[in-house]
């Protein structure tokens, strides 16, 4: 018996062993770090890993760490790294990993208060924090989800309870949102049964925020039409550009007409623990409901999102479930039980991933870091302004810079600015993405690793120079041999 014991419970000296050589791993890769190229073209894009199947009989560390490096951690964007620009970069905090690591270890199920009150207590006191920062009352409930999107999920299901949408409205009941809302906005419509609902993409100005006055516009001549309006989406940093809708107004129009009002967050939403970046997040304190991402603007790993619902009970309402066999865990002394709050019942213990590195570095430090991703946007909008070719539609409002290069005449900007971007990220040194805004072919500079700094920003200014350069020497070539 002791043989089929030990087959799963490696002894303290191979543990302490297998622990070394993973570590060891893990200080190699951060230490490489700074000169590890910020995205890798590699053609087979790990495949190699499908020649290392899961077998019978097992396998060495130094093998499985080897396979790791090659075919999971080398190919495609370095999400680590301070040189990821692209999208919106999560975090990959050290201390946020070793609570991760506690957490796998006890194995504390977080779900339910009975089971662990210790990680419950945990996750609401970070959702309570949370809330204290954007505004939010004492008695707001919440959950830690696995991202924005689970997020959303949880707080469309309970607006469209707590508005008492049910089956039969649903093709009356109006969502009003910009066309650069999330996506993932979309999906928990859907998901949520709401997929009918008719959509109003509400103007926008020119700095791509919603229009107050077209909202307004759009609800009267809905309920002139004998319609429901009962959802307004706005957005605290978008994709896109990173604008903020004028949340206040929209605030007391959604209160005007008894809509529900919800604020995407998940980007923007921590910049409220930045003193220049709680100002532009002025009215995000009247929403019902608020997700913002830890794997954000905490610099939290990927996997770290959270809602916040000022309806405590009706999120209960929504969430809620019963069966016998959990009849012992109905007592909670006050704490929310994450499972009854979420369509998650079996969960991670999130809540140490984010817990660890608060209390170890302090918010001072979050705070910091954050005024600085301010300043980087900044400090890169203001040096592709004087760069020549390069134009800049919109100022960033948070730490996203929008911007395209517009070619010598002759040359279609789109072609030219698709091929620019390929080319950076070809080149590995940073990592950019695109967009579109209309018909014109975007660049965007997504900046919010907390290893980004000034010299990165100049960097990637450089990389973009010389790939400009590059590219209109080559179409200039073309252009005249073309001509002869």
């Amino acid at each position: 018996m002791d043989a089929f014991r030990s087959l799963l419970e490696p002894d303290e000296t191979e543990r302490l062993r297998l622990q070394q050589a993973v570590e060891q791993y893990a200080q190699g890769f951060i230490q490489q770090l700074p000169t590890l190229p910020a995205f890798v073209a590699q053609p087979d894009m790990g495949a190699g890993l499908l020649e290392a199947p899961i077998q019978e009989e097992p396998i060495a560390i130094e093998e499985a760490l080897q396979l790791l490096q090659k075919q999971v951690d080398t190919p495609g964007i370095n999400s680590a790294s301070g040189n990821h620009l692209g999208y919106i970069p999560g975090g990959s905090l050290y201390t946020s990993a070793l609570g991760d690591y506690l957490a796998a270890v006890t194995n504390k199920y977080a779900g339910i208060f009975f089971s662990a009150p210790g990680a419950v207590r945990m996750e609401n006191m970070l959702l309570r924090w949370m809330a204290g920062m954007i505004g939010f009352p004492e008695d707001t409930a919440g959950n830690l989800t696995s991202g924005g999107s689970i997020a959303s999920l949880i707080a469309l299901a309970t607006a469209r309870d707590a508005q008492k949408i049910t089956s039969r409205m649903i093709p009356d009941a109006v969502v009003y949102m910009t066309a650069h809302a999330h996506h993932c906005l979309d999906k928990a419509l859907r998901i949520a049964g709401l997929g009918e609902c008719p959509v109003r993409h509400i103007e926008m100005d020119a700095a791509y925020r919603m229009s107050p006055q077209a909202l307004e516009k759009a609800i009267l001549a809905d309920k002139a039409s004998g319609l429901t309006p009962w959802l307004v989406i706005a957005s605290a940093g978008t994709t896109d550009v990173g604008a903020v809708d004028p949340l206040q107004d929209l605030a007391h129009l959604a209160k005007k007409h008894g809509l529900w009002y919800h604020v995407d967050a998940a980007y923007g939403g921590f910049f409220a623990l930045a003193a220049s970046g709680k100002a532009k997040l002025k009215g995000i304190e009247l929403a019902d409901s608020v997700v913002m991402d830890p794997h954000k603007g905490l610099f939290i790993p990927y996997g770290s999102g959270a809602v916040l619902i000022k309806n405590a009970k009706q999120l209960g309402e929504t969430h809620h479930y019963q069966a016998n066999y959990m009849q012992d865990t109905l007592s909670s002394l006050g704490e929310v039980s994450p499972a009854d709050v979420s369509p998650e019942l079996s969960k991670h213990f999130r809540g140490l991933r984010i817990w660890l590195p608060l209390q170890l570095h302090g918010v001072k430090a979050f705070r910091i870091a954050l005024e600085e991703k301010l300043f980087l946007a900044q400090y890169a909008y203001n040096k592709l302004q004087y760069m020549p070719g390069f134009e800049t539609p919109v100022a960033p409002a948070l730490s996203v810079v929008i911007f395209r290069y517009k070619p010598k005449a002759g040359i279609e900007a789109n072609a030219f600015n698709q091929n620019l971007i390929h080319e950076v990220q070809q080149d590995g040194r940073v990592f950019m993405s695109s967009t579109k805004l209309g018909e014109a072919y975007m660049l965007r500079m997504a900046i919010l690793s907390f290893r980004t700094h000034q010299d990165t920003i100049d960097t990637a200014l450089q990389v973009l120079q010389e790939k400009a350069a590059a590219l209109e020497e080559q179409a200039a070539v073309k252009a005249s041999v073309e001509r002869y």
